[in-house]
């Protein structure tokens, strides 16, 4: 099974799609990879919706990708009087430690990280953006602040902190325990959330230990400061547009997702771009043509894949959702001007042997019109090399590493097979073309371009170029 696109679909499961049934139909729909939140459901609950994928994974002999997607610091008021207090514009309100139900006047904020980073004039958004704060004078202990957007605060709300860098980790004690829960199920990619410099990506490397890739999540404004040294240590983006909405001015966010998705490309690191892609569709049986542009955008941008949060994880149309975006993905993929942009954004090759000769592949596949780029690889980097060339054909991953394959599945244009590495030149020939032939991405008589590295299984030593042809059956 192939897709007839070279953008992957991520999917989030939840209650409207958990099923054992449901998750093969979304597969089947045009699922590529499946994002399991953790800020929702319990242990149990995400361990049977990674056994069901695992399951649909060998009935239809396809590697599919999970990513165990983290809460990261939620930064909450505590308890109002009553459940809920009304804040008129132009008045006084206070932010403070004090375990005390919150009034009119102030709110207990139990988060001291939030008032040492505080400093007069910065904006404060409570309630996803809908209160809006300006801190007047702030302390160790409490900021006094005007009320710029009033309205109805309720208990636990969340606050956001767009104009300081907090001194707190991206990960909480919670975000612990799940991630060591997630890499114990075998996950392949883990989301980390909250993230505000390159250390962030560091600590979480530490404890993922290379059990699984990391993807920074760009939600903060501090981490566009240093977006370029984060993208270096991160193995993959996600341009989380939820959080990044609230925290910078709305005019903004489509020129940010734009640029977080040229950098990615030109790293060489898939970048998914999240949140908010067909909303309307969790109530709704067709989307908003909005909301269809947004989708057609992301793809005209060149992004690896394009994800689904509340549409698959709670909506009432998941399939539905799916099958749109994919078409959406296809139509996109077909259009004429569409290589004309992709190939503006093509990145500069790197002084590499690897490089020069990924770069290679792709101009050979288009001078001499080939079917299909095949890419052996055994830990991946030739193959993401390959994806970043972004090639107008598609690219088949053999590699003899089943976590290689599903990490892979989640980048630009990868068809990914596992099994064993060629054993010789004629080997690696009469396989590649047996694999196109047999995933139906070439024909008898149909030529394809191999990239490979001599000795094979050696990691990162792509030296080899070869042309073929698929031989009559």
């Amino acid at each position: 099974m192939h897709r007839n696109r070279a953008t992957k679909i991520l999917a989030t499961l939840g209650p409207a799609s958990s099923a054992p049934d449901a998750i093969d139909r979304l597969f089947q729909a045009g699922v590529d990879a499946f994002r399991l939140n953790f800020s929702h459901g319990e242990h149990e609950q995400h361990a049977r919706r990674l056994a069901a994928i695992r399951q649909v994974e060998e009935r239809h002999g396809r590697p599919i990708v999970v990513v165990a997607d983290l809460q990261g610091p939620k930064i909450r008021v505590g308890t109002m009087t009553d459940g809920e207090v009304k804040l008129s514009p132009g008045r006084r309100f206070r932010l403070d430690l004090e375990d005390v139900p919150g009034s009119e006047e102030r709110a207990p904020l139990p988060h001291p990280e939030v008032f040492s980073a505080l400093s007069e004039g910065m904006l404060l958004l409570l309630d996803d953006g809908r209160i809006h704060l300006r801190v007047q004078d702030a302390n160790e202990r409490s900021a006094d602040c005007l009320v710029e957007v009033g309205g109805a605060l309720t208990d636990r709300k969340g606050v956001n902190v767009p104009e300081a860098v907090l001194t707190v980790g991206p990960m909480t004690q919670k975000d612990r325990d799940d991630l060591r829960f997630a890499l114990d199920q075998g996950v392949d990619w883990v989301a980390l959330s909250f993230v505000q410099r390159p250390d962030d990506i560091a600590e979480a490397r530490r404890l993922v230990g290379g059990r699984a890739a990391i993807m920074a999540k760009i939600e903060k404004p501090a981490a566009l400061n240093q977006i370029e040294e984060i993208i270096e240590q991160s193995d993959a983006v996600m341009v989380a547009r939820g959080d990044l909405g609230v925290e910078l001015p709305l005019e903004v966010v489509p020129s940010t997702q734009k640029r977080l998705v040229r950098l990615a490309r030109h790293a060489g690191k898939p970048v998914v771009v999240a949140t908010q892609m067909l909303e309307s569709m969790v109530a709704a049986p067709m989307p908003t043509r909005a909301e269809v542009s947004d989708v057609a955008t992301a793809v005209y941008d060149g992004a690896d894949a394009v994800m689904l949060s509340a549409e698959t994880a709670a909506g009432m149309h998941p399939e539905a959702a799916v099958r749109i975006m994919s078409r959406v993905a296809e139509q996109v993929e077909r259009d004429p001007g569409y290589r004309a942009i992709i190939d503006a954004e093509h990145a500069t090759p790197e002084a590499t042997a690897p490089d020069a000769i990924t770069a290679a592949a792709r101009q050979v596949a288009e001078t001499i019109g080939a079917r299909a780029i095949v890419t052996y690889t055994t830990s991946g980097s030739t193959a993401l090399r390959a994806a970043r060339e972004r090639p107008p054909v598609p690219i088949l991953v053999l590699t003899p590493s089943q976590v290689t394959a599903r990490r892979l599945s989640i980048a630009w244009g990868m068809h990914c097979l596992y099994g064993p590495d060629a054993r010789g030149f004629t080997d690696m020939v009469d396989r590649a073309c047996r694999s196109a032939a047999e995933e139906e991405l070439a024909s008898p008589g149909d030529s394809v371009v191999i990239t490979a590295g001599v000795p094979f299984g050696t990691p990162g030593a792509t030296n080899t170029l070869r042309i073929a042809w698929v031989p009559p059956d």
